[in-house]
């Protein structure tokens, strides 16, 4: 490969907060980080990884705290340009969406972070579906957790089947689809997602999981996609529609990516995951 590659999932917090979020996050998803959580901690793993760029993903957990955090997305993307790039975010209950929207992309953000299971709505709900039409007027790229989510099992907002339900509702947009079109839910991602225009990312979908506690959890519970299983997702889709993610600080960089490179894909097919396609949707970004 002749570009570092680009991880387009990843999440850091304030530096006064990371200690307590990642001691919460993980005594809720009974999983260790892999780094300290701040900005200048994912730079370290990135050094490490050979990562040229990681897209952060905000999210806010409740309305109040989305003009602060796209606030705080924008000033990252001034002090750490060309090596980290953080993505806004929305709350489906925030009330100035459209305005706050515009101003996500007047700042200069690439697309917005959703994830309906911490925000408590249903992708297809009109809640959401008006967000994303709203991004498809703006041109911005929309990444939302997708499938279940370990912190809230048995919780179900954004299925396969449901985010179907919303693309036919938006029409067509930039809409990247994490953990590999929907975490625990791989069966049914392609049955409904097939013939659509979304992306996949590779995050925290591959091998098997790390608990802070291996005798919390049975055998099945820590399996995800095996590598013919992985393998045979991308290629269903297409390596033009599948972009490199790892989830840091609950996957490392480092060895999210050897696993990725261990799978039977051609130069090619690595090039486009890795690389080429994360850096034609970050078209302001990146210098192409």
């Amino acid at each position: 490969m002749n570009n570092r590659p680009i991880d387009f999932h990843t999440h850091t917090f304030p530096d006064k907060i990371a200690e307590k979020a990642l001691a919460s996050l993980s005594a809720a998803s009974k999983t260790p980080p892999f780094s300290d959580g701040t900005n200048d901690g994912l730079l370290v793993k990135m050094n490490e990884a050979g990562i040229g760029l990681s897209v952060i993903l905000p999210v806010a957990t409740s309305p109040k705290q989305v003009e602060k955090i796209n606030d705080a997305a924008a000033l990252t993307n001034q002090r750490y340009a060309g090596s980290l790039h953080s993505f806004g975010c929305m709350h489906p209950l925030y009330e100035h969406w459209q305005d706050e929207l515009a101003r996500i992309r007047d700042l200069g953000l690439q697309g917005i972070k959703i994830h309906p299971v911490y925000q408590g709505v249903d992708i297809d709900d009109p809640l959401f579906t008006r967000i994303l039409k709203r991004c498809r007027e703006l041109d911005l790229i929309v990444i939302t957790h997708a499938g279940q989510d370990i912190g809230f099992p048995g919780e179900i907002r954004c299925s396969p089947k449901m985010i179907r339900h919303a693309i036919e509702e938006t029409g067509p947009f930039r809409f990247i689809l994490a953990h590999m079109g929907g975490w625990r839910d791989w069966q049914d991602v392609p049955k409904y997602l097939k013939d659509t225009d979304v992306f996949l990312d590779t995050s925290f979908s591959g091998g098997t999981l790390t608990p802070n506690d291996p005798s919390e959890w049975n055998e099945e519970d820590l399996h995800m996609l095996d590598p013919e299983q992985f393998t045979d997702l991308i290629r269903t889709f297409g390596s033009d529609r599948i972009v490199f993610g790892t989830d840091s600080p609950w996957s490392d960089q480092k060895a999210s990516l050897e696993w990725f490179l261990s799978l039977p894909l051609s130069k090619e097919e690595q090039n486009r995951i890795l690389y080429e396609n994360a850096s034609i949707l970050l078209k302001q970004v990146l210098p192409l």
